[in-house]
């Protein structure tokens, strides 16, 4: 394994080094500024004018869909939608993303959901709907969101999903009832990704099936917004909670074929997983360089707060959680690339334990440097360790990780 970046990956992080200091990092006030005056006016989902602004200048500097990676075995020359990295030569690039998270993704149309949701429409789309859906996604002139968790079950077992998707001549009609639809809330989501039961009485794994449900479509609802620890989330588009009550679309809306809606999902949280830690490592690393500053810029009792030993220890904790997970990621996103994602499952569930858990104990330190300025929006800290913690449950939980990679590993023993 060799982690050393190549000359594309080494051209590609200076550039957008270059457009964080310039642009992006410059531009976290102002996103704030125009957050508060859009909420001030009552649209709290109104998407910021900054976030155009810094879409045009990423793609006008080459810095777009870096996401859309190339599968293992997929020759270098092959056409491709995105920009045709590896996961190993995106991860350094996602890396930096996260040092300012709720900018630096979407402005280069590397955001999730839309990312998860370009990867299943790139891959298990038909021609029509990749031209109706994923060109304008690739684009970046709609955004989506993916409707899986449901509030009336335990959704982090697939099987428990309720929502029905049922056939009925050239259509299907869909009910149920869904949450943490990440994006529903941008009044830019055009389409929904929706997964519910074709074949409830089915085999375990083949009763679930995706369909597309443009937003707009009779009898969805939208009904709310939900909180994160109490604040509305309007930099990812907001997590909805969304109603489908007798919705009809085209039989052609239907992703692959029936009961192929868990084979779906699990091709879609692979990546989707990898992708988040990259992030979570840039989080880190710029919660770790805030601390640093912070306590050799503050005195305390006589002395600096960076000359305390309990501050000290915190540091190089920090420093050695990073590497540590860092060197996973890399593995993981290697292993991707080589063995593809089913050669990687084990790592995609480790990192997915380990570095959220990381960067949240990172941030959290960082935070008690800062004393309460830490928990105020003065500082980006307090939304940093609000998305870390949030991570632990997003594309699935903590415990349902351990669970499967437990099980995994007691297979070499039985």
């Amino acid at each position: 394994m060799d982690f050393g970046y190549d000359a594309r990956t080494q051209e590609l992080r200076g550039q957008l080094l270059a457009f964080m200091d310039a642009f992006v990092y410059p531009a976290e006030k102002v996103f704030a500024e125009q957050v508060a005056e859009a909420a001030a006016a009552g649209q709290v989902w109104q998407r910021p004018a900054v976030i155009d602004e810094l879409k045009a200048e990423a793609r006008g500097r080459g810095l777009w869909n870096l996401f859309l990676t190339r599968r293992a075995g997929e020759a270098e020359d092959a056409p491709h939608l995105g920009a045709g990295l590896t996961n190993l030569q995106y991860a350094p690039l996602a890396e930096i993303t996260g040092h300012s998270p709720h900018l630096a993704p979407e402005a280069l149309n590397c955001a999730a959901p839309d990312t998860g949701n370009m990867e299943v429409l790139a891959e298990f789309g038909s021609a029509q709907q990749q031209q109706r859906w994923l060109r304008p996604l690739l684009d970046g002139e709609i955004r989506s969101a993916f409707c899986m968790t449901e509030p009336d079950v335990a959704s982090s077992d697939a099987n428990n999903i309720s929502t029905r998707i049922e056939r009925d001549g050239d259509q299907y009609v869909i009910n149920g009832r869904k949450w943490w639809s990440t994006g529903a809330m941008d009044p830019r989501c055009e389409i929904l990704i929706v997964m519910g039961k074709t074949a409830p009485d089915g085999e375990r794994h083949r009763q679930q099936s995706m369909i597309l449900v443009p937003t707009q479509t009779p009898g969805v609802t939208v009904k709310r917004g939900l909180q994160v620890f109490g604040f509305l989330d309007t930099t990812h588009g907001g997590h909805a909670e969304v109603e489908f009550r007798d919705v009809r679309v085209p039989a052609e809306n239907l992703l692959a074929g029936e009961g192929d809606g868990f084979a779906i999902a699990q091709a879609r949280l692979g990546p989707g997983r990898i992708h988040h830690c990259m992030r979570e490592i840039g989080a880190a690393e710029r919660a770790l360089e805030l601390m640093c500053r912070r306590v050799t810029d503050r005195v305390a009792f006589g002395s600096p707060l960076a000359t305390q030993g309990v501050i000290q220890g915190w540091i190089a904790e920090a420093r050695v959680r990073i590497e540590s997970a860092r060197l996973l990621v890399l593995k993981t996103a290697w292993l991707m690339d080589t063995a593809g994602n089913k050669g990687a499952h084990t790592e995609i569930q480790a990192i997915k334990i380990n570095t959220p858990a990381m960067a949240e104990w990172v941030i959290d330190k960082a935070i008690q440097a800062h004393g309460a300025a830490g928990i105020s929006q003065d500082f980006p800290l307090a939304q940093f360790w609000a998305g870390s913690r949030s991570l632990r449950f997003a594309d699935g939980p903590d415990e349902v990780h351990k669970r499967s990679l437990a099980r995994r590993e007691l297979r070499k023993y039985s």
